[in-house]
């Protein structure tokens, strides 16, 4: 195994890296260090949060078993996209922008200086982002917004080069793209099978109101209803 070559200052990779890590050279401190957080531990975060949201609509929806059945291959294509990434960060072996060009960056928080290629918080969030798109399109929009300013903050940050990003991206979508038809003939079974048993809930969201408690028998109605309604008071009150 060998690694990638040190990326010299005159790389479109480095050049790149310098000038959008040097925006935080002209930001507030406070600034520098929200933007640090939410490339490291926020957006992540809401990327989850958009999972979850999305499990919520799709135990309403009439096809509930299949919809769950995505949400939950998002996450677990995410999961897998990340243990993927084990092996080719020990075969590249590329050292981080701030390693390989000590003190030319504005590194906005310490970072372990492990292999660069490809960057984790991308292959996470566009594996997340990619999943959702499967089952909701504007849910998926909006994951995929994440994952593209998630990119953009680790570059900002100094802790990766476009390219891990990008080889990130490309880890996560091709994961969540490839296995899914695997995935999903075990995944909607599965869901189904539980629809039926004590994990219904988490399937299916329970219905609410009087319609859940009984389910009457339809009288002749006219176009409103109300004849039918009348029917019925008139034949409980002979």
């Amino acid at each position: 195994m060998t690694a990638l070559p040190v990326e010299g200052d005159g790389s479109i990779d480095w050049t790149l890296v310098s000038h959008v890590n040097g925006l935080a050279r002209d930001l507030p401190a406070p600034v520098d260090s929200a933007l640090g957080f939410l490339g490291e531990y926020g957006v992540p975060l809401l990327s989850v949060l958009m999972l979850l949201a999305t499990w919520v609509w799709a135990r309403r929806r009439p096809d509930a078993p299949g919809a769950v059945a995505g949400v939950l291959w998002a996450g677990v294509a995410a999961g897998t996209a990340l243990m993927l990434n084990v092996p080719v960060r020990a075969l590249v072996r590329r050292p981080r922008p701030f390693v390989a060009h000590p003190g030319q960056l504005d590194l906005l928080r310490s970072h372990q200086a492990n292999g660069s290629f490809a960057s984790d918080h991308a292959t996470f969030t566009m594996a997340v982002a990619v999943g959702i798109l499967l089952v909701n399109r504007r849910y998926g929009l909006i994951a995929m917004a994440l994952a593209g300013f998630e990119g953009f903050l680790r570059v900002f940050m100094g802790v990766h080069y476009p390219t891990d990003v990008i080889g990130g991206y490309a880890l996560g979508t091709a994961t969540t793209l490839l296995l899914a038809p695997i995935a999903m003939a075990l995944l909607v079974p599965l869901a189904h099978s539980a629809a039926r048993g004590p994990l219904a809930p988490l399937v299916r969201a329970p219905r609410r109101g009087r319609g859940a408690r009984s389910a009457p028998v339809p009288a002749p109605a006219g176009a409103d209803g109300r004849d039918g309604v009348r029917a019925n008071r008139d034949d409980l009150a002979a």
